[in-house]
């Protein structure tokens, strides 16, 4: 298998352990011991290797979107510099050396994903989501293809309610796929600007707007200050513990600036990994 050559250090088991920490994701699916996704019809599969990763098949097609899934274009050694000036970023940073995010490197894949969920488990929402790319993707050899956008806009209600999403849900999904909106063109737009696009869609709000912000457009301000999980997260290390309110934690990702994106990501992974 051809070698792609990462930013070090890279450790390709942290950074893809969202992949495994909530049940198979059938579009980035992890397959005895390496990633795998569908590129244009071709299954590709991606697995740790010194100084990168091994990418089979790695050509002019598969290296942008390899690149792209495994979060390349967030500048890390700027942020391993600013670690130090917070005391608790000091701390995880080095206990979590080499964690890259990964990128949703669709954006519809990555509003339908913050769709299903809204308000659930990440359990229960990655169950619901692998029901629907198993019933309305591509299978290659393991993995499939997200839906895309145009089979999704030619579903149902019932099609989507029989796979576990509720009648809201099925209605939100099904209306981001029959909307007008330009998704590739949020690309070009400032911050505020793909929010406000993206909130006048019925079903998605600041929650998902600031999500396709950090986990797509990989910004590096995006602050997802509305989820649970962040909100416990800072609560966890900054707050004692103590329950905050979505205006609180919004107000504390000031002392992350600028690079609130890579702050919150470290703190979700380090909530699951570090704290007892």
């Amino acid at each position: 298998m051809p070698l792609l050559r990462l930013p070090q250090p890279y450790d390709f088991a942290l950074s893809t352990e969202r992949f495994r920490a909530f049940g198979p994701d059938l579009a980035n699916l992890w397959h005895e011991g390496g990633l795998h996704r569908v590129v244009d019809g071709r299954e590709t599969r991606v697995e740790a290797a010194p100084g990168g990763v091994l990418v089979e098949p790695l050509d002019a097609d598969t290296e942008p979107l390899v690149r792209r899934l495994l979060g390349i274009e967030f500048d890390l050694a700027s942020f391993s510099r600013f670690a130090p000036s917070n005391p608790t970023l000091a701390d995880i940073v080095p206990r979590l050396a080499g964690l890259r995010p990964p990128i949703a490197p669709d954006p519809f894949e990555a509003l339908v994903s913050s769709i299903t969920a809204q308000q659930v488990s990440l359990h229960s929402a990655f169950a619901v989501r692998s029901r629907m790319i198993e019933r309305f993707g591509r299978r290659a050899e393991h993995a499939y293809a997200f839906p895309t956008r145009e089979r999704l806009a030619r579903a149902g209600e019932d099609d989507l309610a029989a796979l576990g999403f509720s009648r809201r849900k099925a209605a939100y999904v099904l209306g981001l796929a029959r909307s007008e909106l330009d998704l590739d063109g949020l690309a070009a737009l400032p911050d505020d600007e793909v929010k406000a696009r993206l909130v006048a869609i019925r079903g998605l709000g600041e929650w998902s707007a600031d999500w396709f912000l950090a986990r797509h457009l990989a910004r590096p301000r995006a602050w997802p200050a509305g989820d649970l999980g962040l909100r416990k997260a800072v609560s966890t290390f900054y707050a004692g513990g103590r329950p905050l309110t979505i205006e609180e934690v919004r107000a504390l990702g000031a002392r992350f600036e600028p690079f609130q994106n890579l702050s919150a990501h470290y703190l979700l992974v380090a909530s699951r990994m570090l704290v007892t």
